[in-house]
């Protein structure tokens, strides 16, 4: 399908540059905005932040959605989370995104290397506010408890998307799994705020769409994305449907009106987009 011209207008805004990316490879870390290739990401790197992706950038999963390379990752590395600390007091930051590629082969699932990176952000920078993006760690409560013991003060878990099209967006993650563990941290931490996205243009209805903002709010869920699905590589799922920009100003209206403290619906609104702004408003 081709581009449409209101996506076409907002990605041509996005080609900027800065040096992120040479404090990045200085570093040697990844992030999402690349691995994933976000559509954003020439915009964010122009402004001087990232989205971390810790726990190495191949995962153990392979969504079709998703462009993160998939395959047996290496071993956590022990310095990782100082050189993410390093890399946000380079840039300047004062909220920072950290994420993770899906870490199955793990016992944690990878939760340890993440309350690490959050203690060396905050050891680094005291008043930098830290929201993670996290998998579902297989539903363990234990390897969740140990991320939620780090005190982020955002934690978010995306669905993706509608519960019936899991088995070709999603064929190993869990619809009910991932709001169950939304809930539990709320159950955990009732402080702590949570946060979740969904993509459209899969060949999802509006109806299942505001059934999953249902789910979310039953599970506690304060903050929200929706964003137009993009195909990234000819290898992942095609786009079914480019969703008109009116309909996610609908999409905000019902979500907003069932309760969520704030919604950020757009056709390239992204989980990590401007998450600060979201948060402060």
């Amino acid at each position: 399908m081709r581009l449409p011209d209101w996506i076409k207008e907002e990605t041509r805004k996005n080609r900027g540059c800065h040096d992120t990316r040479k404090i990045l490879r200085g570093m040697k870390l990844s992030t999402v905005c690349e691995e994933a290739r976000c559509p954003n990401q020439g915009q964010c790197f122009e402004r001087a932040t990232a989205t971390f992706l810790i726990l190495g950038d191949t995962c153990t999963r392979g969504c079709g959605f998703c462009a993160v390379k998939h395959g047996t990752p290496g071993a956590p590395e022990a310095d990782e989370p100082a050189r993410v600390a390093e890399a946000c007091l380079e840039m300047g930051l004062k909220y920072v995104v950290v994420t993770s590629v899906t870490r199955d082969d793990l016992v944690d699932g990878g939760a340890m290397q993440f309350a690490k990176t959050i203690e060396a952000i905050r050891a680094a920078i005291p008043e930098a506010k830290v929201e993670v993006l996290t998998p579902d760690f297989g539903g363990d409560e234990a390897a969740l408890k140990i991320v939620l013991d780090a005190r982020p003060d955002v934690f978010n878990h995306n669905v993706e998307t509608v519960p019936r099209l899991y088995p070709e967006v999603r064929s190993r993650a869990v619809y009910r799994r991932s709001l169950d563990l939304l809930a539990t941290v709320k159950r955990i931490s009732p402080e702590t705020v949570t946060k979740s996205g969904i993509m459209v243009g899969l060949g999802e209805t509006f109806d299942e769409v505001t059934d999953v903002f249902t789910d979310l709010r039953e599970a506690g869920c304060d903050l929200l994305t929706v964003g137009q699905y993009l195909r990234p590589r000819r290898t992942n799922l095609p786009v079914k449907e480019y969703v008109e920009p009116e309909i996610f100003g609908m999409y905000r209206a019902r979500a907003m009106a069932m309760g969520f403290r704030n919604v950020a619906s757009a056709p390239l609104a992204r989980s990590s987009m401007k998450a600060e702004e979201m948060i402060h408003a």
